[in-house]
C-alpha cells in the first residue's frame, strides 16, 4: 500500500472502488456515489488549496489501483494537531492489513515529520466497524460529540472522537508494526 496525492487520475479506480460494497449507501457515513466522484475529488482538492485538507488516494500495490481515499484534515499547525479522516476503502480490502499500513504511514509522518502532539480520528457512533478499527490502532476515545453534524439524509451524527498523543506514539507504533509482522493478528 502506498499513498499518492489525490488527483483526477484516480477517478476511474475510485468509481470502481466505491461500487465494491455500494459504499455510498451506508447511512452512517458520507461517501460519494460513482456519479459524484469527480465532484468529491474537486471538493477535496479545493480544501487542499485552502490549506485545511491534504487528500490522498490509497493505492494497493498488488494491483497498482486506487482502492480508497484518506486525508489529513482540520489541520491546526499552530497547535501541532491534525485529524486523519474522510477515509474509506473498497469493501474487499476492509479488515485487511491495508488500513493498518495506511494509518502507520499517516501517523508516522504526523508524529515524526510534522512533530504533531496529537492526531485525532473521528467516526459516527453507529459505525461500529470503524470504531473497532480505530481502537485496534491504539487510539483512545476522548468523548462523543452529540448531534454535532447533520448528514445528507437528515439524520444527526454523534461523533466518537479518538486521539493518539505524542507520548503514546512509540507504543502505538510498536503495536502497529507487530500487527503487520504477524499474519495471524486481527488487523
Amino acid at each position: 500500500m502506498i499513498l499518492e496525492p489525490l488527483s483526477h487520475a484516480y477517478h476511474d479506480d475510485l468509481v470502481e472502488a466505491v461500487q465494491d460494497g455500494e459504499l455510498w449507501k451506508l447511512w452512517y457515513t458520507v461517501i460519494a456515489p460513482p456519479d459524484k466522484m469527480r465532484e468529491e475529488i474537486d471538493r477535496r482538492l479545493d480544501l487542499q488549496s485552502k490549506g485545511t485538507m491534504l487528500p490522498f488516494a490509497v493505492i494497493d500495490t498488488r494491483t497498482a489501483k486506487a482502492v480508497g481515499m484518506t486525508t489529513y484534515m482540520n489541520i491546526d499547525a499552530p497547535n501541532r494537531r491534525v485529524e486523519i479522516g474522510s477515509t474509506w476503502y473498497r469493501k474487499s480490502v476492509q479488515r485487511t492489513a491495508l488500513n493498518t499500513e495506511c494509518k502507520l504511514l499517516l501517523l508516522t509522518h504526523a508524529f515524526e515529520s510534522l512533530d504533531c502532539i496529537c492526531v485525532e480520528i473521528r467516526t459516527h457512533f453507529f459505525n461500529h466497524a470503524s470504531r473497532q478499527a480505530i481502537e485496534r490502532l491504539g487510539a483512545r476515545l476522548d468523548g462523543i460529540l452529540r448531534n454535532n453534524q447533520v448528514l445528507p439524509n437528515g439524520t444527526f451524527r454523534d461523533s466518537c472522537v479518538y486521539s493518539i498523543i505524542a507520548t503514546e506514539w512509540p507504543t502505538v507504533k510498536m503495536n502497529l508494526l507487530a500487527k503487520l509482522s504477524s499474519p495471524s493478528t486481527d488487523l
